[in-house]
């Protein structure tokens, strides 16, 4: 599904060069959900505008879905990035001006497609995420949570190739995390969404099939759940402090 092949980012200031990933290579399957976790200044953040190509990279490949992301205009990456891409921001990015219903439905409004068809997935998966009864209602009048859940049926409007999450449970209190966090679980489970999710929380990473380390801009470990989430969690957090070291 994701390729990512010896992926090269740097940023110059000045006339200094900081190299931020440093020949990354992994691959995330269909139907797969995997973090990436790392401390501050790792590369998680760059790795995902990288993916969604928002930020241009140095050198190496980025394939999704048989398609190579490197060399495509902006017209053509503007198309993948609302059709075959999800994404799910730290702050929701719900539209003010347009109730829950309507925010669900922003990529296809922007496509020109909000049909009946449209609508029914939309009362679909707010079904399934447990937000059906806020449809009328503006971001202004829900929880944090209840805006995360939205996001995430948002971000598979458009029965996207990949969901791309940055933080997605980094504003929210544990209770409403988690509630996110089981969104995903159901998303996966229920329509083989794939997910690819950048994250700080050992505690949202348990719940993932795999989750990736960064440290200093390349890959320190891969660690995948063989175990309870529990135990995945006290696994992740083993690693991470050894990687403070």
């Amino acid at each position: 599904m994701l390729y990512v092949k010896e992926l090269y980012k740097s940023y110059e200031a000045g006339k200094n060069k900081y190299q931020v990933l440093k020949g990354i290579d992994f691959h995330v399957a269909k139907g797969e959900f995997v973090a990436v976790m790392g401390p501050s200044g790792s590369g998680k953040t760059t790795l995902l505008n990288c993916i969604s190509c928002y930020i241009p990279f140095d050198r190496g490949n980025i394939r999704l879905g048989g398609m190579e992301l490197a060399g495509m205009n902006e017209e053509a990456l503007a198309r993948v990035r609302n059709t075959k891409i999800g994404f799910v921001f730290q702050d929701f990015m719900l539209l003010d001006g347009l109730n829950i219903r309507e925010n669900i439905l922003v990529p296809r409004i922007v496509q020109g497609e909000v049909g009946a068809e449209a609508q029914r997935l939309a009362d679909q998966l707010a079904a399934m995420f447990g937000i059906g009864h806020i449809l009328e209602k503006y971001p202004a009048e829900i929880s944090g949570g209840e805006k995360q859940r939205a996001a995430v049926a948002r971000s598979l409007i458009n029965n996207p190739l990949i969901i791309l999450a940055d933080e997605p449970t980094g504003n929210l209190d544990s209770k409403s995390g988690r509630a996110v966090i089981e969104t995903f679980n159901n998303a996966k489970e229920q329509m083989n969404a794939t997910i690819f999710m950048v994250t700080h929380d050992s505690f949202a990473a348990s719940f993932c099939d795999r989750v990736i380390l960064l440290k200093d801009g390349t890959i320190y470990r891969q660690l995948e759940k063989e175990e309870s989430r529990s135990g995945f969690q006290d696994q992740l957090l083993d690693v991470l402090k050894e990687m403070s070291r």
